[in-house]
């Protein structure tokens, strides 16, 4: 589960919250360093996340963890 993955916000490499985002929220669109994707609602959580190092930035990662659980709610709604 993604959430056990994400659950150390310091801990988590670059790439594996970029795969986990391209699985929920299709391929980003690339400006510079961020990697933007998509989501099916407006407004926040918005999914931009960047690298520092091998790893990503904890504050993205909790934006990312939040988007999916919205996307979790949305699904159950459906």
């Amino acid at each position: 589960m993604e959430k056990d993955r994400l659950s150390n916000l310091k801990n988590v490499k670059f790439d594996d919250l970029r795969k986990i985002c391209t699985n929920y929220f299709g391929n980003p669109r690339i400006k510079g360093s961020h990697h933007i994707f998509k989501t099916p609602w407006r407004g926040d959580p918005r999914i931009n996340i960047q690298k520092e190092g091998k790893m990503a930035k904890p504050y993205q990662v909790k934006l990312v963890l939040k988007a999916l659980e919205k996307l979790k709610v949305k699904n159950e709604k459906l």
